[in-house]
C-alpha cells in the first residue's frame, strides 16, 4: 500500500506541477499583451483612415464632376434654339427670288417662334424677367440715368434700357433702367 500511495502522490505533483507550467505558459507578460493590443487599434486606424481619405477623394472628385455638367440640361435645351437660327438664316440666304416683304414676314415670324422657344426654355429653368412697373427697387434694378417726366413720381422707372432676370429667388442681372428725378 505504501507503494501505491507514493505513486499517487507522484502522480498528483506531477500534475500540480504540469498545471503550473500551463499556468505560466499561459500568463503573458502585461508589456506585450499591451503592444499587441496596441498593434491591433493601430491596424484599424490605418484602415479606418485610409476608406475615409478614399471616401474624401471620391467625393471631391464627384463634385468637381457635377459643378462641370451642372448646365448640361440647360444647354442642351438652348441648343434647339440654336438649331431655329441656323435654319432662320438659311432661309434668308436662299430667298433670293422671293419678295422683301415677304421675305420680312417670315423673318418676324420665325424670330417670334424663336423668341417663345427661348422664353420657355428660360422658364422652365427657373428663369424669369423682373417686373420693372411701378417704384424702383435697388434690389432688382440698376439706375443708368434720372429723367424729367411728368407722367411719373419721384422714384419711379420711366423706361427700361435692358431686361433683369432671376434665378429662382435670386437676382442673375439686375434691370437698367432711368428714374424720374
Amino acid at each position: 500500500m505504501k507503494s501505491e500511495t507514493k505513486d499517487e502522490e507522484q502522480s498528483v505533483e506531477q500534475e500540480v506541477t504540469q498545471q503550473e507550467e500551463q499556468n505560466d505558459a499561459q500568463t503573458v507578460d502585461p508589456l506585450t499583451q499591451a503592444q499587441e493590443e496596441a498593434a491591433e487599434w493601430k491596424d484599424k486606424y490605418l484602415r479606418a483612415h485610409a476608406d475615409f481619405e478614399n471616401t474624401k477623394k471620391r467625393l471631391e472628385r464627384d463634385k468637381y464632376t457635377a459643378i462641370s455638367y451642372a448646365n448640361e440640361s440647360f444647354s442642351k435645351d438652348i441648343l434647339a434654339v440654336m438649331d431655329s437660327f441656323d435654319q432662320a438664316l438659311l432661309a434668308i440666304e436662299s430667298a433670293d427670288n422671293e419678295s422683301s416683304s415677304e421675305i420680312i414676314e417670315k423673318m418676324k415670324e420665325g424670330i417670334n417662334l424663336t423668341y417663345g422657344q427661348l422664353k420657355k426654355i428660360l422658364e422652365k429653368n427657373s428663369i424669369t424677367e423682373i417686373g420693372n412697373e411701378g417704384q424702383f427697387d435697388p434690389n432688382c434694378h440698376q439706375v443708368i440715368m434720372q429723367v424729367d417726366s411728368d407722367d411719373h413720381e419721384s422714384g419711379d422707372i420711366v423706361q427700361v434700357m435692358q431686361k433683369g432676370y432671376m434665378i429662382k429667388d435670386r437676382v442673375l442681372r439686375p434691370s437698367m433702367v432711368s428714374t424720374k428725378k
